[in-house]
């Protein structure tokens, strides 16, 4: 038997970890990270192949991000939820597990087919965690030849998985700018476009609607005095009446377009009442409702109705449910909006509902929140945002309204 990691003395270990170190800052990518790292570890030490398990943004899974190849052709397609496996019992547990041989004889171990765990004999699993990036990860190590790996092989691992887990935190942190500014670009043309074409629309209702029932209505007032002046009530009150028709009609039109630009019932229920409003309006479906009563700044209401408006239209065109559920409620630091409904659901990565989930994610994230959407064919859907809030906004009082 051979000794685990071959690093003889400290020398070569402190050049791995340099290596990782260099590694770690080539690049803000996470799966380029990952293949590097995999590609030092197996090219400085004695295993024979590398795998980096990175865990899931919004699933409680972990998907393969870097393998030593060929293996690396499978990154993007392994996923492990957590507690599956070896992988997902180290990640479930922060702790490392050291199989030196019979790997198929140890209860957590599930074969991978893709990743040929057949024809490795020795293994070493450890967590990649750090302050403050917390879990990230998992880091995996195989060998063909049986080779036992000490407690120092151990302490290399996981201190070259402190190394991983600080890269990949800054690249995910990365990832998210880049991609929360590409969504701001994105929404901010789409608001100019928006913008332009409701300033039409509202151009078109004011002339074709309410200008022209304004002159109309100059008209009937004119006939009134006409007729006053005449003596003659009774078709002074006719062209009265109809001009009261008219007020009528003109104002309930200033209100749609009124309500166009921003939905009155905000102004009149506030939030949770607008939002009860909004799931009873869907036919044929039950409603359980669990909202909060406190306010929200005005942005923030809008923004979660408008996401609630998206998603209920999204629930009744799609996913042909019996109920649906509505809960908004503080936390600590912010406020979540859950809309849950037991239909078809979908495969979220297949872009269903594409356009719908675009649009409530780009709100989302105008008032700095995140969606996180769970759902798989046959099982409802599940879609989460989280807004946060300023302590003197989010520390106000609040009630129920079910």
């Amino acid at each position: 038997m051979t000794s685990g990691l071959g690093l003889a003395d400290p020398e070569r270990e402190n050049a791995v970890l340099l290596a990782i170190i260099e590694a770690a800052t080539s690049g803000p990518g996470v799966e380029p990270l990952a293949a590097a790292v995999a590609r030092v570890i197996t090219e400085a030490t004695a295993t024979d192949v590398c795998f980096v398990h990175v865990l899931d943004d919004a699933e409680p899974s972990l998907t393969l991000a870097g393998a030593t190849p060929p293996f690396d052709a499978q990154v993007g397609a392994v996923r492990l939820p957590l507690g599956t496996g070896v992988t997902g019992w180290v990640a479930s547990h922060r702790e490392p597990v050291v199989i030196p041989a019979d790997k198929q004889d140890d209860p957590r171990y599930v074969a991978i087919p893709e990743l040929r765990g057949e024809a490795y004999t020795s293994m070493v699993s450890v967590p990649m965690e750090s302050e403050p990036a917390g879990l990230v990860g998992v880091l995996n190590v195989h060998t063909v030849a049986r080779r036992e790996f000490d407690d120092r092989d151990v302490r290399v691992l996981r201190t070259i998985g402190r190394l991983v887990a600080g890269a990949v935190h800054q690249a995910r942190m990365h990832r998210r700018l880049a991609a929360r500014e590409e969504a701001h670009g994105r929404f901010a043309e789409q608001m100019v476009a928006a913008q332009e074409a409701e300033r039409q629309r509202l151009a078109r209702d004011i002339h074709d609607g309410i200008s022209q029932r304004l002159v109309t209505l100059s008209f009937h007032l004119d006939a009134v005095r006409t007729f006053l002046d005449r003596g003659e009530a009774e078709a002074a009150r006719t062209d009265l009446a109809t001009a009261c028709d008219l007020v009528l009609t003109t104002l309930d039109e200033a209100r749609a377009a009124i309500g166009a630009l921003r939905p009155p019932v905000l102004d009149d229920l506030g939030l949770a009442g607008a939002l009860a409003a909004l799931a009873r309006g869907l036919p044929d479906v039950r409603v359980v409702l669990d909202l909060d009563d406190r306010r929200l700044p005005e942005h923030v209401e809008v923004a979660l109705y408008r996401i609630a408006q998206e998603t209920l239209q999204n629930v009744l065109k799609h996913a042909r449910a019996d109920e649906v559920g509505v809960r908004l409620e503080p936390t600590s630091s912010g406020v979540h909006l859950v809309l849950a409904d037991d239909g078809v659901g979908f495969d979220p990565a297949a872009g269903s509902r594409g356009y719908g989930l675009a649009s409530v994610r780009e709100r989302a994230e105008l008032v700095g929140g995140t969606v996180r959407v769970i759902s798989r064919p046959g099982t409802g859907t599940s879609v989460t945002v989280t807004v946060p809030l300023d302590d003197e906004t989010n520390g106000e009082g609040s009630a129920r309204n079910t």
